[in-house]
Parts: C-alpha cells; sequence; structure tokens
C-alpha cells in the first residue's frame, strides 16, 4: 500500500482551524459608564461582560486565553482569574491605543509564538465562540494575514467603513471623522475584532507610531501595514450585528441584556421549556430547565439555578443558586442557595435562605422563612412559620404560627424534629431541643425540654379569668364602657329569665 503525503505546513496549519491565542482587551476606565465599577465588571446574563468575553474565547479551543488590563487593575484581575484561573494577564503601560493595548498582551505570550491570534474586547458580551471559530476558519483557509470581522447595517454614522480594493480584499479602514463623502456612503462597518497571523501582527505593531490628534497607537493601523507589505487582509462577514455591539454607557448595557435574555429565553423554549410571558421573565445564561417545565409570568432564574422536568415554576418568582426537582412547583416565593425535591411545592410568599432543603413531595407554604432547614420527605410547613437552623424528619407537620427560637443572643442553635411528629399552631421551640418520631407538640406551647417518641408535650399555664379587671384597671375607656354595658346587658338577661321561670311556677 502507497504511503499517503504528508501534509505541507501551509496545509497543516489549513486543517487546524483552532487560534493559537485569544488576546481581550479590557483596560478602558468606561467613563460613559459613570461609576466606580470596572465597565468590564458590570454584568448581564449573570456575569460581568468580560467574563462573557472570556467564555467566548475558551470556546474556541486557543491554548492561550489572555486579558489586557489597566483601569482598576486589581478588582479586574480578581474577577477574571477567579472565573478563569487559566488565563494569562498582561498589563497596558500610559502608551494609549488598542495598537498598544495588542503590543502589551503579546509581550506576556510565548515569543515563538506562530498560528493565528485573535483579538477581541470585555465589552462586547453576545460575541460567540462560534463566530470566533468562524474567523479563524476563513482566516486560515483565505491564507489572510489580516481578518476583521464586519457586518452592513442600515444607519452607519459612527463607525469605522470597510474600504476594500479592486481584489475585493481589504484595503484599509477609516474612521467617521475621516471619511470622504464618498467613503461616507459605505455600509460596511469595522467590529474591532480581529484574526491576525502572530508573525505580521507583531512586525506590523513595530511600525505604528502615535502621530495623531489623540496621540495613541491604533490596531486599525496595522490593516494598512499589511496591504501595503503585500499580505491578503479579508472580511469575515456577519449577520449578526448584535455580536459586534460594545457596551459603553448603561443604556446600551440594559439594552444588550434585554437581547442576551431574550436569546437565552428562546434557546430554552427551543428545548421544550414553556416561558408564557418572555418579556417578564428574566434567566441568567447558567441556569439550565428541564423539558415541559412551565416559567410563569415575573419570574427571575439567576446564577446557576437548575430547573428538573415537568416543574411550574411561578409567577413572580426569584430564584439564585437553587435546585428545584422534577415536577415541583413554586409560586410568588423567593430562594436562595437552597434544594426543593421532587413534586415538592413552595409558596406562595415563601423565603427559603440558604442551606434550605425541602424534601421530595414537601410543603413549605405561605408566609414561610426557612434558613439551614432540611425538611424530609413529605414534611409539612404549611404556613405562618420561621424554621432556622432544624432538621424536621419525613412526614412531619408543623402547625401555623410556629417559631424555631434558634437565637440566644449569642450562638445558633439546633433542633430535631422526628418522622411523622405533628407540632401544633402557635408553638415556640426553643432550641436546642429535640422532638422524638412520633410525638406531639401542643398547640401553645412554648418548648424548651425533649419530647421522647409516642409522648405529648404542652407547656402552657392553666387558663385563669380574673372579674372586674378591666373596670378596675382601665376605667373610662372604650373597653370598659362596652364591658359595662355587656355585663348590664346579660344581668337583664338573667333578670327576664328569672322572672319567666317565677310566673311559670306560679300558674303550676
Amino acid at each position: 500500500m502507497a504511503a499517503q503525503a504528508q501534509p505541507t505546513d501551509l496545509e497543516s496549519e489549513r486543517v487546524n482551524a483552532t487560534p493559537a491565542a485569544v488576546i481581550i482587551l479590557a483596560a478602558g476606565e468606561g467613563t460613559r459608564m459613570k461609576s466606580t465599577t470596572p465597565k468590564v465588571l458590570h454584568r448581564i446574563g449573570g456575569t460581568a461582560l468580560v467574563g462573557h468575553a472570556i467564555r467566548a474565547a475558551r470556546a474556541t479551543g486557543a491554548e492561550h486565553v489572555e486579558v489586557v488590563v489597566r483601569h482598576e487593575r486589581e478588582r479586574v484581575v480578581e474577577f477574571c482569574t477567579g472565573f478563569d484561573q487559566g488565563l494569562v494577564i498582561a498589563d497596558q503601560d500610559e502608551i494609549k491605543g488598542t495598537g498598544r493595548a495588542v503590543e502589551c498582551g503579546l509581550a506576556e505570550l510565548p515569543a515563538d509564538l506562530t498560528g493565528t491570534i485573535l483579538v477581541t474586547y470585555g465589552d462586547v458580551p453576545l460575541l460567540t465562540g462560534d463566530t470566533l471559530a468562524a474567523l479563524t476558519a476563513r482566516h486560515t483557509e483565505q491564507e489572510c494575514a489580516v481578518t476583521v470581522v464586519t457586518a452592513h447595517v442600515p444607519n452607519p454614522t459612527g463607525y469605522g467603513r470597510i474600504v476594500r480594493g479592486a481584489d475585493g480584499g481589504v484595503e484599509r479602514i477609516v474612521e467617521q471623522k475621516d471619511a470622504s463623502p464618498t467613503e461616507q456612503q459605505i455600509t460596511e462597518i469595522n467590529s474591532g475584532i480581529y484574526a491576525f497571523d502572530a508573525a505580521v501582527l507583531r512586525a506590523a505593531l513595530a511600525d505604528v507610531g502615535t502621530d495623531n490628534a489623540q496621540g495613541e497607537k491604533y490596531l486599525t493601523d496595522v490593516l494598512a501595514i499589511a496591504h501595503r507589505g503585500g499580505h491578503r487582509v479579508d472580511a469575515h462577514v456577519i449577520d449578526d450585528l448584535w455580536q459586534t455591539e460594545g457596551v459603553n454607557d448603561r443604556v446600551q448595557l440594559a439594552t444588550l441584556g434585554r437581547e442576551l435574555n431574550r436569546r437565552v429565553c428562546e434557546r430554552h423554549m427551543r428545548a421544550g421549556v414553556t416561558i408564557v410571558d418572555p418579556m417578564t421573565t428574566w434567566i441568567d445564561v447558567d441556569v439550565t430547565i428541564g423539558a415541559d417545565t412551565a416559567i410563569l409570568p415575573g419570574t427571575q432564574l439567576l446564577g446557576a439555578t437548575s430547573i428538573g422536568s415537568d416543574a411550574v415554576i411561578g409567577p413572580e418568582v426569584t430564584l439564585t443558586d437553587t435546585e428545584v426537582g422534577d415536577g415541583a412547583q413554586v409560586t410568588r416565593a423567593v430562594a436562595l442557595l437552597a434544594v426543593i425535591g421532587d413534586k415538592a411545592t413552595v409558596g406562595p410568599y415563601s423565603y427559603l435562605r440558604p442551606g434550605t432543603a425541602l424534601g421530595a413531595r414537601g410543603k413549605i407554604g405561605g408566609f414561610v422563612e426557612t434558613k439551614n432547614a432540611e425538611i424530609g420527605e413529605g414534611a409539612k410547613v404549611p404556613h405562618l412559620t420561621y424554621a432556622g437552623d432544624v432538621t424536621i424528619g419525613a412526614g412531619a407537620n408543623i402547625g401555623a404560627g410556629t417559631i424555631f427560637a434558634n437565637y440566644d443572643g449569642v450562638a445558633k442553635h439546633h433542633t430535631v424534629i422526628g418522622q411523622d411528629s405533628f407540632v401544633g399552631s402557635q408553638t415556640v421551640i426553643v432550641s436546642p431541643v429535640d422532638v422524638g418520631d412520633g410525638a406531639y407538640v401542643g398547640a401553645g406551647t412554648v418548648l424548651t425540654k425533649d419530647v421522647e417518641p409516642g409522648q405529648i408535650a404542652v407547656a402552657r399555664a392553666p387558663q385563669r379569668n380574673v372579674d372586674g379587671w378591666v373596670e378596675r384597671a382601665r376605667p373610662g375607656t372604650k373597653t370598659a364602657a362596652s364591658a359595662r354595658a355587656a355585663l348590664n346587658a346579660g344581668a337583664r338577661h338573667v333578670t327576664a329569665e328569672s322572672d319567666d321561670a317565677h310566673e311559670q311556677g306560679a300558674s303550676a
């Protein structure tokens, strides 16, 4: 059998459409945000803008993903390294401009790095890894030195225009303020997202100066330098303009956040989730939802929340980092770092604080607050209860108005309620106490001691009614007047009954 021919270096590069590195520019101050928070740390879809950029970069499979920082360096680096520990961090110096930022980024990458280097931004949150991969593939297949992502827009005012040469390749980029009347009619705009051949990028940046009105080193100058050097410069045109949109102020932050949420909701609906009103439903990008679950209006699913199948969530529910099982129902409730089991019910107006775990077919009802509460399978905390630092066994029932008094002013204490036990209404359980399996606690009890299995605990004083107390203690009040009138009416009723009896006796 004849040996197969080995691919040439150029053919190998075409086969491998994975970039060698992605450089994310995140050094800008973002003054138009008017915020003490760095622009790239503002959040949409549950994560910071730069977090979305990092995810898109990682999706390309690049060996090196780098973030170039400057403004509020410590805060940006803290987020980035916490989000992705494998990032390369580069610092931009006092020389301004995107060209200088990329140059500083290159200095932190291996000097012998070859292949494709992508450049993107920390404030372009809707850009996807698929688009970056397609950019890399086109750049490689067309044997380009530079490829720029572009789009055609009806109104290109404010954008840099793509000026193409006679061969259809990109000749240069002209900014709005420098464009001629003819160039201003061009509708193909520059996104600022590029693929570069590493060697061409290094050489061209060395020739880019700061002789311009802003005194900045522009990355766009690399295209003209590469073109003059006889290298191929091309464009990767995309239809989805949203992917090229950056955030410069709070209005754009909200606009892109709304569009991202629309896309997230659409993705879930196409996967079999019913979202009754996407306009009032907010779902973070890391949320997972099972098929045939219904999300009702006014619902927010945040963080790493996970919803099973056949569940009903809403209306007016906010779940953050919460796990909901199959077939569960959650109505008008707030939950944070909680677990809701299969076919369990929560709400309305329930507050599940961190550490709450509701078992399968369990119930947390109206106006109930829980914290560090393990509630067993089929157990019920139906209404008007605070359950903190407690383990409630399977099948137990907690009556209305029960308070688990878990805090003594110094420390928190834990209570255990056994399985199939019953706690009567208006009970105060002074932790720490244990109530055994199959035990009862009488309504209105203030429980301070353990209850053994099968026992009933009743801890309330005998009722004592004191005659005349209101007249003596609250003379002259409306209460006293009403009491006096009622007593007089009662006395007249007794007298009338006595007279009737007397007349009946006389006639007999």
